[in-house]
This record gives structure tokens, sequence and C-alpha cells, in this order.
């Protein structure tokens, strides 16, 4: 079923909607589409409360039977919240790690670390309605931020295939007839320059523009040992975003954006050598002492060969909504244009031993209508289709010694799903509700195919055996792989009690699913299994007047979970059989007096393998083992290996170990305070973030430690709200800590978080 099939039909069945709203004559049994529109984001109601939008309606969050986040615009800034990794410094059991330059979000343990053609996220994040695919363009930083909902647990229902640990919303402003801007222009350390602006206003009676624009740069805090280059982490990155919103009728509206981004940063591929802690660097035994670093802020790269990360991003996006009396109707529609480079050194010292090049191109189109019930009756629903259509192309480089980097072969897909999805919440009793819905997903992966590559001597075959490329088959002759099809229903329940208009208990069982795999970047015909979770939660909810409060234990039931190892130039996929998590949660947030606000939260999370038999294990080569008979041989230089000292994958059996980056405990405090001085007004906040140990391998290996992080921070804004000042602190404690581990056959980078670091923003509104 070809891509220009699906424009065209989303195309004629959003103007024959327009146009059945247009001649609508039914009067509207609850609230507009527009006056819906305004309670999407989190910033509290003037009678406090907070609407939420992870049902795909706007609702009081008090209602919402989901252990839901909400994060305003004014906690982001307070809390320094600059890019979407940032958020785990303020939402409980979330965590942001990163495979080179892909960001691999996880919610209560569950998670990926897959990068590869065709592979997607566990946990979903969705920008004003819109799902973003690629793992290199989740780590955005936007101005016009009205709120962020995380939600909690697998949302397979209401947001399909890819969220098997949560979905993240973000909700921008809309393009305003009302005419107005402002600016921010930031410097900190590390040279680190930021400035963004906004502005929006009418060119027409029901016709309004805006544009954002954002540039941000820095030095970095590495320094490159081999020539003592302080500025090999220098990066910069520029967006900008404009929109154009019409209003055709009351009933009718259309938003067209479009939306460039640009960046050049190798900050997550700085690593130095990972050191466990009895001292062991896992690189090469043999590295000659001055060829490779350990110190947080010092790097062992060799200059020439250029390691760094690029990614260019086209956007486009049109979201059409309607009045039809009877509901109310959406469409999303996207089309997106992103390509990613990344040269990164494998061996994490500046041996010239082996170095990658892989430029991951994608070409997505997305489209869903959505249509939600009128607020009012016992009966509340939402119902849906989706389409997805992901085209990527992995080409490869690699750089064996000193040589120049040559063709490594290629691997790519053509990804799509079709779902259909209905929810529905019914009012038994004035106090009792029961939401019941599920969705339907058609999932394939066609045009699948791999290349023989130069550093690639078997392939997979379907049972997954390993058979020798022929002698006689030259490089760079293209495998094609047989399509995979998954269907799949993702059903979910929920019988919710109200005991008064300030509370409400909640009992829930949810499925989530990710689509199966086709390996072709681990040159396998072996299809990986679909992914699958049932979850079970129960809850409580409180909001009155200053306070709020929500507590929620859950219980998870995951199988097949899909596990990424890597060696040299190669991405294997596996399934882990099975794994149990389950956890306690709390948040709480209160206005304690006009000028004090306090809000904390704290996550429990236990989160093992139950049984994972074969599980990918790194360790160093036995010289007394013989070569080709035992897996933990060394490689002889003569064929292309290190030979003794050098690392081998292997495997170990995990059952009972505890999942990969799943802290047992997150928490954080976050606390504001408001005075008047200067004629003007100024806020001092903080936050402080802590997270308890955890392993980013996949075995119980490379650990990170207990470590906490607190920012301050101190704005001033006159009298008029028009100018402000503040001064800002990240990690003002200095705490040193890995962000990232890159961990492949050849050597375990740790990539580290920045030190300390401290600036001053000025702003202007007009």
């Amino acid at each position: 079923m070809s891509i220009n099939f699906w424009r065209c039909a989303s195309s004629a069945a959003v103007l024959a909607t327009a146009m059945l709203a247009q001649q609508a004559a039914a009067q509207d049994a609850g609230q507009t589409a527009a006056q819906a529109a305004s309670q999407t984001a989190s910033e509290p109601t003037p009678s406090g409360e907070i609407y939420v939008t992870a049902q795909r309606r706007s609702e009081r969050q008090l209602d919402v039977p989901i252990t839901i986040t909400s994060v305003s615009s004014q906690t982001l800034t307070d809390a320094g919240v600059r890019q979407l990794s940032d958020l785990s410094r303020v939402v409980p059991a979330l965590r942001f790690d990163k495979s080179g330059v892909y960001t691999q979000p996880t919610i209560r343990g569950v998670g990926t670390a897959i990068t590869t053609s065709g592979g997607g996220p566990n946990v979903a994040t969705y920008l004003d309605g819109f799902f973003l695919p690629s793992a290199a363009s989740t780590d955005f930083q936007l101005m016009k931020v009205q709120s962020v909902q995380v939600l909690k647990g697998p949302q397979g229902t209401l947001f399909g295939r890819n969220t098997t640990g949560g979905a993240i919303l973000i909700t921008t402003a809309d393009p305003s007839e009302k005419p107005g801007g402002e600016m921010r222009v930031s410097y900190g350390r590390f040279n680190t320059v930021e400035v963004q602006g906004y502005g929006t206003s009418a060119i027409a009676p029901g016709v309004a523009f805006d544009v954002e624009g954002l540039y941000r740069r820095g030095d970095g805090f590495q320094t490159n040992i081999i020539d003592n280059n302080d500025k090999i982490g220098q990066y910069n990155r520029w967006s900008v975003r404009t929109g154009l919103k019409v209003e055709a009728s009351p009933d009718v509206s259309f938003l067209l954006r479009y939306t460039h981004s640009q960046s050049d940063d190798p900050s997550a591929l700085m690593h130095n050598a990972f050191v466990d802690e009895d001292g062991t660097k896992w690189i090469y035994q043999y590295t000659p002492t001055g060829y490779y670093a350990t110190k947080p802020n010092q790097v062992a790269l060799n200059p020439t060969d250029g390691i760094g990360a690029t990614t260019n991003t086209d956007v486009i996006q049109g979201t059409i909504k309607a009045n039809l009396g009877f509901a109310d109707f959406t469409s999303y529609t996207q089309y997106r244009d992103e390509r990613v480079t990344s040269v990164q050194d494998l061996d994490a010292t500046a041996l010239p031993i082996f170095t990658i090049r892989i430029d991951s191109n994608s070409k997505t189109f997305t489209q869903e209508l959505l249509l939600n019930s009128k607020p009012g009756s016992r009966l509340q629903w939402t119902t849906g289709a989706y389409y997805f259509n992901n085209r990527d192309t992995w080409p490869t480089y690699a750089k064996l010694g000193t040589a120049p980097f040559v063709r490594n072969g290629e691997s790519g897909t053509l990804t799509q799903s079709i779902a259909v999805f209905a929810d529905a919440t019914y009012e038994i009793t004035p106090q009792l509700f029961l939401t019941a819905g599920a969705r339907y997903s058609h999932d394939w992966v066609d045009d699948a195919y791999f290349e023989r590559a130069l550093t690639a001597s078997v392939y997979e075959d379907a049972n997954g055996n390993p058979v020798a490329f022929p002698s006689d088959v030259p490089l760079y002759t293209r495998y094609d792989v047989p399509k995979l099809t998954n269907n799949r229903v993702t059903p979910r329940a929920v019988l919710r009690f109200k005991p008064n208009d300030e509370s409400s208990i909640y009992a829930s069982f949810t499925q989530g699913y990710k689509a199966g795999l086709l390996n072709v970047g681990g040159y396998s015909y072996r299809p990986v299994k679909p992914e699958t979770i049932n979850a079970y939660e129960l809850g409580y909810k409180y909001a009155k007047g200053w306070l709020s409060a929500d507590l929620s234990g859950f219980y998870y039931d995951y199988k097949n979970l899909q596990v990424s190892s890597f060696q040299a130039g190669t991405a294997r996929i596996t399934n882990a059989a099975s794994s149990e998590i389950y956890g306690l949660e709390g948040q709480v947030s209160g206005h304690v007096t006009s000028d004090f606000t306090v809000s904390a939260g704290v996550a429990w999370t236990h989160a093992r393998y139950k049984k994972f038999p074969n599980a990918p294990f790194y360790q160093f080569c036995d010289p007394a083992a013989a070569f080709g008979t035992s897996p933990v041989a060394c490689t002889p230089p003569e064929l292309g290996g290190l030979g003794a000292g050098a690392l081998v994958e292997t495997t170990t059996n995990a059952s009972g170990f505890k999942m990969q980056r799943s802290p047992e405990i997150t928490a954080n405090l976050a606390a504001s305070y408001g005075l008047d001085l200067a004629g003007g007004r100024l806020t001092l906040s903080g936050n402080l973030y802590y997270t308890s140990s955890f392993y980013f391998g996949i075995a119980q290996q490379f650990k990170q430690g207990d470590y906490a992080q607190l920012g301050l921070r101190a704005e001033w804004n006159d009298a008029s709200d028009k100018y402000s000042l503040a001064l800002f602190g990240e990690n003002v404690t200095d705490h040193r800590y890995r962000s990232a581990v890159n961990y492949a056959s050849l050597g375990i980078g740790s990539v580290w978080a920045a030190p300390a670091t401290y600036g001053v923003t000025f702003g202007v509104k007009f």
C-alpha cells in the first residue's frame, strides 16, 4: 500500500470533514473546540485545577486514572530544564540515556538501547500531538513550551505500539492574533551562548503567524590529551520553527507548521575509558599510557578521526480541528526528513584500531484522525485511526588503523503500521466510573536488506545460526530479508471510584506492545520478537486548594524484551525471555503561601530479569583458549584481532539480574520563593534530583553509583514583567557522574556529565 495512497486518502477525509463541519447546524453540547484547547496546558486554572490530555481529550488531572507528572512552563524554567533530556530532574522514575547521538528515555525500567534501521522507542514522544519517531531528534529545546506531561506505564490503547514504557506529551503555544514576543540571551561557563526569540501576530482577520528561533553554542568541558585541544567538545545547534493558523470559521481551524533544525554536536561521543569500581580499565589491556584518558574532563581521541555528529531535520506538520456538533474532530498530518551522521571511536582510546561512521537517513509520513465526544454526558469516548510510514537507510563506513574511511555496507527497512482504536469512560454512578478501550495494530517491515560488509564475515540465518558469506560473493552485495508482519490488540480497563470532588481511587489493567524487528544492522535473517507488557496499577489522587498529591503502585509482567549489544560495526538484537517490574511512586505539590511553592516526588522501582539465560556479556579474552572453538578465545592479529588483552562479547545467565538503566530510587525536591524587590519581583528557586546506583550494561555491568544533582536559580522581573535578569547554576555541587556508557567488543567508553556550570540570562517581552 503506497504512501501516496494514504496521503490522498487522508487529504480527502480531512476536506470532507471540514465541509461537513462548516455545514453543521447542530448546537454545541459542551465546550467548543477552542475552549477545550485552552485547557490542555498543565498550568493551573484560576481554581487551581490542572487539565491534561493523557486520554486524548482535555480533563482534570485528578480524574485521569494514569500516573502523570505534569510540568508547567514555570517549573521547567525554575528547574533549569533547557532541553528534553533534562526532564529527569523533575520527573521521578524517568531516565534519559543516549547510545551515541540517539536519545533513549526509560520510564520505570522500561526503555530500549536499540539503534538500528527500523528500531523504535519504548517511550513515545509527542509534540503538539505528533509522534517523533527518530531517537536523534527527541532531545530538543523549544521556547514556547506550555507544559510537559509524562504518562507512566504502557499507553498502548491511545498512543500505540511505541509506548510500552509510557509517553511524553509536549504542548507549545499556537500562533496568536494578539501581537507579542520575547527574546532571551544567555551566557555561561565554557563559553556557552544561547539566543532564543519568539514572535506572533495577526496577518489578516482570522489568520495568525508565529516564528521561533534558537541558537546555542559552547566549547564543551573536555580536553583532548593527545593534542591538548580544550575545544574538542565544541558544539553548535540552531533551529527555526514557524506556524500559520487560520480560523476558517468558528468551528474549523487549520494550523500549518514548518521546522528546520541543524546541529554539529560531538558531546555524546566524547567518551574516555570506562573504569570499574575495582579499577579495571575496559579497553585493550596493552594500550600504552598517554593513549587513553580516564578523568571526567579528559578524552583521548585521534585528531584525524573527526569524531563528532551532525543532524539536519526538516519537518512539515498540519493540524485541522473541527467542531462537528456531536463530537470534535482532529487531523494530524506529518512529514519528516532527517539526516544524521556520526563518527565514533569504538575502542575508547587514541590507538588507530577502529573508527566507524554511521549515516542514518529517514523519511517519515504519519496520519492520524481523532474523534472526541463532547463533554457533559455520562459517556465520554475517543476513537481514531493512525498510519505510520518510515523509510530509513543506514550506510556505514569503517576506518581500520591509519587507513582512510571505506564503505562498510548498508542496511535499510521500510516500516509501516495501521491502527484503529477506541476508548470510552462511562459514569455508572456519580462516584463510580468504568473505562474500557482497545487498539488493533497491523505492523509490517518490508523492503529490508543488508549488504555484505567489510567487517562482517558471517550472517545469521532465520534460526539464528551463523553462516559464512560465500567467498565468491563480492563486498556490498545486497541480501534481501523476507517481510515481517505483526498483528496485535492492546486492551485497557479501568475502574475508578470518586469519594468526593477532591479525590480519586482507581485500579487499572493496560497492555503495551512493541512491534517485532528485522535485525538488518546485525546482518541477520532472524526476526526479533515483539515485546509485550501487562501492567496492573492501583492509584490514589487528591487535589484541594493549595495541595495536590498522588500515590500509585504498579506491577509489570514484561516478555520478550528487545535488547542490543554491539561488536565492531554490528548491532545485535536479541530477546530477553521475561522480566518483572514492580514499585511505588508518590508525588506532592503545594502552594504553602502565595509566595512559596514546594513539590517533591519519589519512585521505588524493582526491575529484574526473570529469565535471561543468554544475556550479552563483555569480558577480556583468554589467551589460553583455542581460537575457533572457544567464545572467549583471542582473535589473532593476523586475522584482524588484537590478540591477548582484547575484549570479547560472550553470554551469561542474567536471570535475576537488575535490568539496565533501572535505578531503584529516584527522587526530586523543588521549591520556589518570591518576594518584592527593587520595584520588581525576585524569585528564588532550586531543584534537587537524586538517583540510586544502576547499570548501563545489560548483564549488571558498567555500574554508575548513586548521585545527586542540585540546580539553583534567581530571577528578577521588573514591575511590568517586560524585562528579566536571571542567575543560574546547574550541578552546583560539582558531582561527577556518567551520563552514558558506549559499549562494544573493542572498548567500553564513559561519557561524563558536565561539571558545575553557571551563567546569566537576560530576557525581554514585547
